[in-house]
């Protein structure tokens, strides 16, 4: 780590609805120092790497705050089904057949994506997680990390064992790039008994939980009928929501399942694009927001998405609840901005000035080539962000005070190897 300057951007800082129109970014560590207005007329001779802004802008690394990153290799093979079937038939059998080294791969492939889109923070949900860590570690990416559990005899014990030993490893690791959480499955696939087991192993840590929740009305419905409440009111039963909780999805939710959330500060990862395309539905993120819910985005994994763009869920997020709510206001630009960015940062419980660019923030910075036609006019450069970039501007990648991809390339990483291995990988998988 060293000092880096980045001179002349656009900077976005998402600390208030404004940003500069041509300024500096000072760097030191793992942290940001200063940022100013106009160009930084000092001497340039302690600096480690000076970046050209001219024609970029300068905004927060954009924080993915639910995914499977190995789904990827499942990508393009289970589409247009309903979620229990997608999941049943041909997710679950697929995934009972890969290995330590598969889930690597599928990983690697994942953050390759995530880095050259302009994502610095991904959270993953899935198992042989001591190879998610690694590549986490090597890629120089932040990664909030959960050995996914499945409540189920024979295996429900032992995996909770493995995310013990999971954190005792990894937790602040990677020079506190890796945070870890418990993530039990789902209320449909985690008794109500390994649940509260679950909430004993994260008081001990002191680990915050993550869970989907209300995902589909069949899940609701389910729910209903075998505990005679809803999900987000049997959680509370079990005291899930004493804990720090992030719940993804959150589709089908009553005003009371809302109530209890924002009695719990239970926070949220909202993944439109996923919900769309598995046919769940639309979370009511507006009437969330409203009740105080912090509200973060996901991408959930590649199998549902079918990518990672997490430019695309942010101009998914400003756009849908505006035609669901007939209303133009609804989410505005600026706070799906903040969704994406800021309040995913909140969402994983990461500290308050991550997704934010201001001196003493964690140094996840992005640089977008905006000398290209769809940031023309320069009218209003944070809707030219909401509405028009797409993961593709992405030249620059800074993750705590790093350069890992520089003018589009991903420093940390072998591209062709990774694309050689995904096919090796596949051609087992699905033979």
């Amino acid at each position: 780590m060293g000092r880096i300057l980045i001179n002349g951007a656009v900077v976005v800082p998402v600390t208030e609805e404004t940003y500069i129109k041509e300024g500096y970014l000072i760097i030191e560590g793992q942290r940001i120092s200063e940022i100013g207005e106009g160009l930084y007329t000092g001497s340039t001779e302690g600096f480690d790497r000076v970046i050209d802004g001219k024609g970029k802008l300068a905004m927060p690394g954009l924080i993915n705050t639910h995914g499977h990153a190995a789904m990827t290799l499942l990508r393009g093979y289970a589409d247009d089904l309903p979620l229990q079937q997608w999941l049943e038939e041909r997710c679950w059998p697929i995934e009972d057949k890969m290995t330590a080294d598969d889930i690597y791969w599928g990983t690697q492939l994942a953050i390759l994506e995530m880095l050259k889109g302009g994502t610095t923070t991904f959270t993953d949900m899935y198992f042989e997680m001591d190879g998610v860590a690694s590549a986490t570690q090597d890629a120089g990416i932040r990664g909030v990390l959960s050995r996914g559990l499945i409540g189920f005899p024979p295996k429900g014990e032992a995996s909770k064992a493995q995310a013990i030993e999971f954190n005792q490893k990894w937790h602040k690791q990677a020079d506190g790039r890796i945070t870890v959480m418990f993530g039990p499955h789902a209320p449909y696939t985690c008794p109500p008994d390994y649940l509260k087991s679950v909430v004993e192993e994260s008081k001990k840590y002191d680990l915050p939980i993550q869970i989907h929740l209300s995902e589909t009305a069949f899940e609701v419905q389910q729910c209903k009928e075998q505990h005679g409440m809803s999900p987000i009111q049997l959680m509370e039963e079990l005291g899930v929501f004493t804990r720090p909780t992030l719940a993804a999805h959150c589709v089908h939710l009553s005003d009371e399942d809302i109530a209890i959330m924002a009695k719990y500060d239970v926070r949220v990862a909202h993944n439109p694009d996923s919900n769309l395309k598995l046919g769940s539905g639309v979370a009511p993120a507006k009437k969330m927001l409203d009740a105080g819910l912090t509200v973060g985005l996901g991408t959930d994994g590649a199998a549902s998405n079918n990518n990672l763009d997490m430019f695309e869920e942010l101009r998914m997020a400003a756009m849908l609840h505006k035609g669901v709510h007939q209303d133009s206001i609804a989410i505005s630009g600026y706070k799906a901005l903040e969704m994406a960015t800021k309040d995913g940062a909140k969402a994983l419980f990461l500290e308050d000035k991550l997704g934010t660019l201001q001196a003493g923030a964690l140094a996840d910075v992005i640089l977008l080539d905006i000398d290209q036609p769809h940031f023309h006019p320069r009218h209003n450069m944070i809707a030219h962000i909401a509405y028009s970039a797409s993961s593709h501007d992405v030249t620059h990648v800074i993750v705590n005070g790093e350069l890992v991809v520089e003018n589009r390339n991903v420093l940390t990483m072998d591209e062709k190897k990774i694309y050689a291995e995904i096919e090796r990988v596949c051609a087992r998988l699905f033979a």
